[in-house]
């Protein structure tokens, strides 16, 4: 059996058996549990918003939750891309530790299967309200390809701990592009039928490679893939027919995540509740809302921050309005690096100037580099969280244990066996972050703040379509990230005790812990 001890450090055992079960543990009187509220935003780089150091762009709300909060420096996402990041943020399990935890396809299966107990699922035992809104790109349904549509995709959201969820099906750029909400198409139109494949396009469906005069909106980036069905004057990836008055519309997808977030915390006021917000605006297709398209001189994607701000603005001015700003946990942070070109013509690297999403790092999102998992990370209670800059080493993996203490919630299993708890770090009571990160790309790296090691992998070291260096190399990496930052000189030859350290860190986690693919 594993039990988290609270106050004291995780342990983790292989066991035989799935999944664990929360549990309660009493209260302490006088000890009121939070409301706790994630806004993930998909793509935000470190250099993206202007408490990290932007220029030329302003981001006044994130601003606003950084100054009366905590804002991390190192605050790291297990992964370089966006769904085996979230999979390990919500589980407390690093996805790397499974072989089916890559980017999901549109019409993927469920990522984190029902067996496993979730973040949601700790707070749902603690007695919150539970709901998630918008981007979610952890797939549907039992296995692959087989969900209906027309009807109740099962298993999801619920199955995970959440009462409630408004979600995209898929993601911005994949098929099909509706809400589901608790696993239903929101605006069902019975008129229209969805029919979605991932293999061959349905007859009579014109796809943008074929029409770009239908491309009214935005159109393909040459040879990223984005321009199979057309969707709102935008091709996609994967084929689609049917969905009607069910489509979204682009531009709005940022006011459906918002209105659904603050009507959320409108309903639940008077109770505790934990809220999940995946915002979309900076993954592709970006094609913001008319208010914000044209004001950073920057393009679709600098308009795209503006309007993940704004949406930051509309969740803290509900909690404002509802007179529980003071009982609230903000979390706010990004599942991967900043990628400026990945898959649209919408002027992003023309318009770029000497903005630096990556911050004074190396690489992005797809990239083993320091900027593809280094992420802004600010967590705001008033009046609880001491408000400052922290230095500390934290990953998102420590979630799931961190908010079990803050919950008052035990646990056993197999349940967040890679998760510490970290709770007194996060809220600015203590300085000591985590000894090491594990970050996963297309390589397994681990830094201990100081030094960062990269293991050697036969994967290419660029990807000319993103202009990303991936970080791969089949030399062993070692970079001294206090001197340099930027990861420019490999020192692995002049520190080899301190490769053979980061070594054996590597080897002892890929030891521990379980490798389980639940077959689907």
């Amino acid at each position: 059996m594993i039990r988290t001890v609270f106050g004291g450090a995780l342990s983790a055992i292989l066991l035989s058996g799935c999944g664990g079960s929360p549990k309660s543990a009493p209260i302490e009187e006088g000890n009121k549990i939070p409301n706790v509220i994630f806004i993930v935003a998909d793509d935000l780089g470190y250099g993206d918003i202007s408490c990290y150091g932007a220029k030329r762009i302003q981001t006044p709300n994130v601003d606003r939750l950084a100054k009366q909060g905590l804002r991390f420096t190192d605050a790291h996402a297990v992964a370089a891309t966006s769904t085996p990041s979230r999979y390990a943020l919500f589980t407390g399990h690093y996805s790397w530790r499974r072989d089916d935890t890559g980017i999901a396809a549109g019409n993927a299966g469920m990522v984190i299967r029902p067996e496993q107990t979730t973040i949601a699922d700790l707070f749902k035992t603690a007695g919150h309200a539970t709901g998630a809104i918008g981007k979610w790109h952890l797939g549907l349904g039992d296995q692959t390809g087989t969900q209906d549509w027309n009807g109740v995709v099962e298993p999801g959201p619920r199955d995970l701990g959440f009462d409630y969820s408004y979600l995209m099906a898929a993601t911005g750029d994949r098929v099909p592009c509706v809400w589901m909400e608790n696993q239903k198409v929101a605006n069902y139109d019975l008129s229209a039928p969805i029919e979605v494949s991932y293999e061959k396009p349905f007859p009579g469906e014109p796809l943008g490679k074929d029409h770009p005069e239908l491309l009214t909106k935005l159109k393909p980036s040459p040879n990223h893939g984005h321009d199979q069905a057309i969707v709102n004057g935008i091709s996609r990836i994967g084929y689609m027919k049917g969905g009607g008055k069910a489509l979204w519309q682009d531009e709005y997808i940022a006011d459906s995540i918002a209105a659904k977030a603050t009507r959320f915390i409108d309903q639940h006021k008077s109770e505790p509740f934990f809220l999940y917000v995946g915002t979309n605006d900076i993954h592709v297709p970006r094609f913001p809302n008319p208010k914000f398209a044209g004001k950073s001189g920057m393009g679709y994607r600098g308009d795209a921050i503006l309007q993940f701000d704004w949406t930051v603005g509309e969740i803290l001015d509900a909690l404002d309005k509802a007179g529980i700003s003071d009982q609230t946990l903000v979390i706010l942070t990004s599942d991967n690096g900043p990628v400026v070109d990945d898959g649209y013509a919408d002027q992003a690297v023309a318009l770029l100037g000497d903005h630096q999403p990556w911050g004074h790092f190396r690489g992005g999102k797809y990239s083993s580099f320091e900027a593809g998992t280094r992420v802004p990370f600010i967590v705001s209670w008033p009046g609880q969280v001491k408000p400052g800059v922290s230095d500390a080493l934290f990953s998102h993996i420590d979630l799931f244990a961190s908010m079990a203490k803050l919950a008052q919630v035990e646990y056993d299993g197999q349940a967040g066996i890679d998760s510490q708890d970290f709770l007194q770090t996060l809220l600015g009571n203590e300085t000591k972050g985590r000894e090491y990160v594990i970050e996963a790309a297309g390589s397994l790296a681990v830094s201990d703040g100081e030094w960062k090691y990269i293991a050697p992998s036969d994967g290419p070291a660029y990807n000319k379509l993103t202009n990303t260096e991936l970080g791969n190399s089949k030399e062993e990496q070692l970079y001294c990230l206090k001197e340099d930052p930027g990861e420019q000189v490999n020192v692995a030859h002049q520190y080899p005790d301190k490769v053979k350290a980061f070594q054996a860190i590597l080897e002892r986690e890929k030891q521990a812990g379980y490798k389980e693919s639940w077959k689907r």
